[in-house]
C-alpha cells in the first residue's frame, strides 16, 4: 500500500504543535483535553520522531501503574537520586515539575488514551547502588500494539531501523528478545519465536511490512491512535521556518515550508517546540560535545531530520539555550556498518552484548579502560576519556566464539542468524588466536594477551577488581543469570572475535531554558509568551546525567502534559 499524504495546513489554531514525537503528541492530545484545537506539523515525511526508532522506556517514578500493582516508591528517593546524579547543576524547578506532574501525566495517558502502559517489576535505575535509586516500577512501557488500527496512517508513521529487525522487517520486542536468544536451547522459547514469525510472515503478505509494534513504536502508534481519534491534524512534510511574534513579543504563530510552499498559521494560544533537539546540528554539536571539539568522530543514533531548526527559530525570537549541561548528549557506544556504495552507517551498543559474559573493551593498547557493563551513557564517558589519553579515535569490543554465537556482538546476531557476512564486510574480526586477531585490529598484540590473561583469571572467580564488571543489581540485570557465579564475567577461549566502536548518541540534552510549566525563558530569564518546549528541544531536567531508562520520555510525556494544560490557562 502507498503512503497516504498528509492533510492540509490550516491557516489558524489554538495551539501549533512542532514535532510529532511522544513530546508533541502527548502535548497536543493534552491540549484538545483541556479544550483547545492543536495542530501538529512534522518536518520529516513520516511521523513519530526519534520515539518511533528507541527502546520505548518511560522513566517515571512514583507512576499510578506500578502503585497499583502493590510496588512502592517514595518522592523524596527519588529527588535524592535525580540530585545526586545532576549534583551542582540540579534543577530543582523541573525535577519538583516532573515529580508533582509525572505520576498525574502517567495516569491520564493510561486511563484517556490509547496509550496503555505496564511497569517493569524489575529493571534497576543505572545507578542501582546510589542514594535513593530503585530496583524497578519507576520505567513503564507501552503495551504491544497492533498497527493495523491505524489504518493507512500506519505508512505515515517512521519505519524501523532495518538493522534493528530480523527476516528483513521484524523487529524484536524485550520478551521477544529473551526467547529469540533461547530459541535452540529451549522448546517453549523455539515455540514463541515461531509464533511471532508466523505472524509477521502474514503481516508482510497483507500488509506489505510488520503492523505488530513493539517498544518506541508501540508508544508512538497508540499516541498516534488517540491524535486521529480527536482530529488533531497531523501534517508531515511541513518545517518550521520561523516563530511569528506581536509587537509585545508575543508568539502568535508560525512560517512553515510544506508542499504547497510557504505559508503562515495564526496559533492563538502559541506554539509548542518539540522537534527533538539538534543531534544533526554539526556546527551546534561542535559547539557542545566537547570531545567533538577535541577532534574525536561523533555518530548519532537519532533520526537524521533532527537539525536543531526548533531551537534555532526560538533563538531567532530570543529564547536562552542552556549550554552548561555535564554532557551534551545521551551516549551510547556505535560501531560503524558498511554500506553498498563504501560509506557507512552507526549501529548502538545498547544493552545486548557488552555486559554479557566473554566480552571485554580495549583501547589499541590492548588495556581494558572501563567497566563494559556500566550504561551506554557511562561506558561513552570513559570510552571519550580513553580516547584522548591515547590519541586514537577508536576502541575495541573483544568477545570469544561462545559469547558472539549466544548473545550476538553488534549488528552480528546471535545463532542461528549467520554471521559470515559481517566477517567478509570487514565490520566483525575475527582470528584462532589473540596475537592474531589484535594484529587485524592495530591492537598491541603482546599487550592484549596480558590483558586477557590477567581478566580470565579473575573472571574464573567471578571477580573484576580492575573495574567491577557484574558490582551491581542493574549491571548483573544485563548479564546472562545463567552464568554464575558472575553474570557478566566468563573466561574468553578462542576462536576471537572484534568490533571497532565510537562515540555516539541517542539525542542531545542540551536545550532551551523553561519554567516547570514548560514556557521557553529569554536570555534574561523571563518567559516569553505564547512559547513552549518539551522533549530533546529543551535542556534535559536531569542536566546532562542518565539516571535510568526511560529518562527522555518520561518527562516528554510530563511537560506534553503539563504545556497542555499551561496554554489552556494562558
Amino acid at each position: 500500500m502507498s503512503r497516504p499524504e498528509s492533510p492540509d495546513l490550516p491557516d489558524s489554531c489554538d495551539l501549533l504543535v512542532v514535532g510529532s514525537g511522544a513530546a508533541g503528541m502527548a502535548a497536543a492530545i493534552s491540549a484538545r483535553h483541556h479544550g483547545l484545537n492543536p495542530v501538529i506539523i512534522e518536518k520529516s515525511e513520516y511521523f513519530g520522531g526519534s520515539t518511533a526508532v528507541s527502546g520505548g522506556a518511560i522513566w517515571v517514578p512514583g507512576n499510578p501503574i506500578a502503585a497499583a500493582a502493590g510496588m512502592t516508591d517514595s518522592r523524596e528517593a527519588a529527588r535524592r537520586y535525580i540530585q545526586g546524579e545532576a549534583g551542582n547543576l540540579f534543577n530543582p524547578e523541573l525535577v519538583d515539575a516532573f515529580l508533582d506532574k509525572g505520576p498525574e501525566a502517567i495516569g491520564f495517558f493510561h486511563e484517556k488514551t490509547a496509550l496503555k502502559m505496564t511497569h517493569r517489576v524489575f529493571s534497576p535505575d543505572y545507578h542501582s547502588d546510589a542514594e535513593g535509586a530503585a530496583e524497578g516500577g519507576r520505567s513503564v512501557d507501552a503495551l504491544d500494539y497492533d498497527g493495523k488500527k491505524l489504518g493507512k496512517n500506519l505508512y505515515r508513521m517512521r519505519p524501523p531501523y532495518a538493522d534493528f529487525t530480523i527476516l528483513g522487517g521484524m523487529p524484536l520486542g524485550r520478551p521477544d528478545i529473551y526467547h529469540f536468544l533461547r530459541m535452540a536451547r529451549s522448546a517453549k522459547s523455539a515455540v514463541y519465536a515461531t509464533k511471532i514469525i508466523a505472524k509477521y510472515a502474514l503481516d508482510r503478505l497483507s500488509w506489505g511490512r510488520n503492523t505488530r509494534l513493539v517498544m518506541g513504536a508501540a508508544v508512538s502508534g497508540r499516541l498516534a491512535e488517540t491524535v486521529f481519534a480527536l482530529n488533531i491534524p497531523l501534517c508531515t512534510g511541513h518545517e518550521l521556518i520561523r516563530l511569528v511574534q506581536d509587537d509585545t513579543g508575543r508568539v502568535t504563530g508560525a512560517e512553515v515550508k510544506g508542499p504547497r510552499g510557504l505559508r503562515r498559521i495564526t496559533a492563538r494560544k502559541g506554539v509548542v517546540l518539540a522537534a527533538g533537539g539538534y543531534p544533526h546540528d554539526t556546527a551546534r554539536r561542535a559547539q557542545t560535545f566537547d570531545h567533538v571539539k577535541r577532534g574525536l568522530p561523533h555518530y548519532s543514533m537519532s533520526p537524521t531530520g533532527g537539525t536543531g531548526g526548533a531551537i534555532a527559530a526560538a533563538e531567532a525570537a530570543g529564547a536562552a539555550f542552556v549550554e552548561t549541561n555535564s554532557n551534551g548528549g545521551f551516549w551510547t557506544p556505535v560501531s560503524l556498518l558498511p554500506n553498498p556504495d563504501g560509506t557507512k552507517r552507526p549501529f548502538p551498543h545498547l544493552f545486548l552484548d557488552r555486559a554479557k559474559p566473554g566480552v571485554i573493551a580495549v583501547g589499541h593498547d590492548g588495556a581494558r579502560f572501563v567497566n563494559e557493563a556500566s550504561s551506554y551513557h557511562d561506558f561513552v564517558q570513559g570510552l571519550i576519556a580513553k580516547l584522548l589519553a591515547e590519541g586514537q579515535r577508536s576502541a575495541w569490543l573483544v568477545a570469544d566464539h561462545r559469547a558472539v554465537r549466544r548473545y550476538g556482538l553488534g549488528a552480528a546476531h546471535a545463532f542461528p542468524a549467520r554471521i559470515g557476512k559481517h566477517i567478509a564486510s570487514g565490520y566483525l574480526k575475527r582470528d584462532t588466536t589473540v596475537e592474531g586477531l589484535a594484529r587485524q585490529c592495530g591492537i598491541d598484540p603482546q599487550a592484549l594477551a596480558r590483558t586477557i590473561a590477567g581478566f580470565n583469571t579473575d573472571a574464573a572467580r567471578g571477580e573484576d577488581p580492575a573495574f567491577g564488571k557484574g558490582s551491581t543489581s542493574y549491571q548483573r540485570y544485563l548479564g546472562d543469570a545463567e552464568n554464575q557465579p558472575n553474570p557478566c564475567l566468563r573466561p574468553l577461549q578462542g576462536p576471537f572475535y572484534a568490533i571497532e566502536i565510537y562515540p555516539g548518541d541517542i539525542g542531545t540534552s542540551m536545550g532551551l531554558d523553561i519554567t516547570g510549566k514548560g514556557e521557553v525563558k529569554d536570555r534574561a530569564g523571563n518567559v516569553i509568551q505564547g512559547l513552549y518546549a518539551c522533549g530533546n528541544d529543551v535542556n534535559s531536567i536531569m542536566s546532562g546525567s542518565y539516571p535510568g531508562p526511560g529518562i527522555t520520555l518520561g518527562p516528554a510525556l510530563a511537560f506534553g502534559y503539563v504545556i497542555g494544560q499551561t496554554a489552556a490557562d494562558a
